[in-house]
C-alpha cells in the first residue's frame, strides 16, 4: 500500500501560522520555517506581556495615587492605610483615574477617609458575603455629587 500523507491538515497548519505572521517583515512573512519561528517567538512574548500589563498598570495608578497624596500632605502608604480601615470599597486603578481628571472628587474622598474613625467592629476571620461593602461606583457617584452640590453653592454666592 502506498504511503498515506495528510497534505491537507498540513497545508492548511502552514496557511495558519503564514496567516499570523501577516504584516512581519522580509522573510519573516512568506517563508515557512521562519515565519513559523518568528510567530512562536511573538506568541511567547504577547502571552508573557498580556501578565506583565497588569503590573505595569498597578504600578502606573499607584504612582498617581500617590503623587495626588502628597498634593495633600500624606504619603501614599499612610493613605491606604487608612483607606484599608474605613469602609470605602474603592481599588486603586478608580482612585487613580480621580486623581487624574478630577481632583476636587479625589480631595472629597482624600478627606472622607482620613476624616474616618476606622471600622469598629473587629475585623473577622474571614470576610461573610453577607456584609458585602458598598459598590465603588455608588461611593464615587455620591462623592462626585457632593463635589458638584458644592461648586454649585459656591458659583451662586
Amino acid at each position: 500500500m502506498p504511503r498515506s500523507v495528510n497534505n491537507v491538515a498540513s497545508r492548511a497548519r502552514r496557511k495558519k501560522t503564514l496567516k499570523l505572521a501577516k504584516g512581519y517583515f522580509g522573510r519573516r512573512k512568506n517563508v515557512w520555517t521562519v515565519a513559523k519561528n518568528a510567530v512562536e517567538k511573538g506568541l511567547g512574548y504577547a502571552y508573557r506581556d498580556r501578565r506583565a500589563k497588569k503590573r505595569e498598570f498597578r504600578s502606573l495608578w499607584i504612582v498617581r495615587i500617590n503623587a495626588a497624596c502628597r498634593d495633600n500632605g500624606v504619603s501614599y502608604s499612610q493613605f491606604m492605610g487608612k483607606l484599608a480601615n474605613s469602609d470605602l470599597n474603592i481599588n486603586r486603578k478608580v482612585l487613580a483615574d480621580l486623581a487624574m481628571n478630577d481632583p476636587e472628587a479625589f480631595k472629597a474622598v482624600f478627606d472622607t477617609v482620613m476624616n474616618s474613625k476606622g471600622k469598629t467592629a473587629e475585623k473577622p476571620a474571614k470576610k461573610s458575603p453577607a456584609k458585602a461593602a458598598p459598590k465603588t461606583e455608588e461611593v464615587v457617584a455620591e462623592v462626585v455629587a457632593e463635589v458638584e452640590e458644592k461648586s454649585e453653592a459656591e458659583a451662586g454666592n
